[in-house]
């Protein structure tokens, strides 16, 4: 690949056309789509410094709009509609940059329509999954309820959970990743639910970020080699 850009894509769901970005590296390892969390679309601060990130360590990474960002409405999409746009996203990423392992990301919303999208065998032919904070349950109502379909995953998948992650008590999500042998759980301490840490943890955002695009790519080659 030449050396790293970004590129504007736009992406046929069946809901309309979402816009993209395709970020690539000077050399490309794998692929990735990455799917927006709720409250904020593909050129979120978080979800900018997350692809530079992926993309410096050899991911070429997709960033997308679910339908309603790309609207501009404050309402998630069904989960129908949400899924569907994660494949499109899928295969426009797997026929813009072909002949590399290709995988499907997502944070927090965007993590729990992609592993849903496979449990439902729409992304059937990606190499695995990574969850950058999955959101097992509500605040205020620590559940498991939401993991029920990933046990219908057919692929291996990788959970980046930070420790003060409100959305996901870790004994909770421990408890669903130890019955689930495809989930591998990585605990990023002193990290919330968007991954911000206290000054006093002596860590920075950039240090951060570096763990998950470390571990991503750990996780990428290693399904590569199996």
């Amino acid at each position: 690949m030449a050396e790293s850009h970004d590129k504007d894509i736009k992406i046929k769901t069946e809901s309309g056309i979402v816009s993209g970005i395709l970020d690539f590296p000077t050399t490309v390892a794998a692929s990735l789509t990455l799917a927006h969390g709720a409250g904020a679309g593909m050129r979120h601060k978080f979800m900018a410094d997350l692809a530079a990130s992926l993309t410096s360590v050899g991911f070429a990474v997709l960033r997308f709009q679910f339908p309603y960002m790309e609207c501009g409405k404050r309402r998630t999409d069904s989960p129908a509609i949400a899924t569907a746009t994660v494949a499109a996203a899928v295969e426009v990423l797997r026929n813009r940059v072909p002949g590399v392992p290709i995988f499907a990301a997502g944070k927090s919303f965007g993590a729990r329509m992609t592993t849903t999208a496979a449990a439902e065998h729409l992304i059937a032919s990606i190499e695995g999954i990574i969850c950058y904070g999955f959101p097992l349950h509500p605040s205020d109502d620590p559940a498991i309820g939401r993991a029920k379909h990933l046990a219908q995953v057919p692929m291996p998948m990788l959970f980046l959970q930070g420790t003060r992650d409100e959305l996901a008590d870790l004994e909770l999500m421990r408890g669903v990743g130890a019955k689930l042998p495809f989930l591998r759980l990585h605990e990023v301490e002193g990290a919330d639910h968007s991954f911000s840490v206290l000054k006093r943890s002596g860590r920075t955002p950039e240090d951060v970020m570096e763990e998950l695009a470390d571990q991503s790519m750990r996780f990428a080659l290693h399904r590569c080699r199996t």
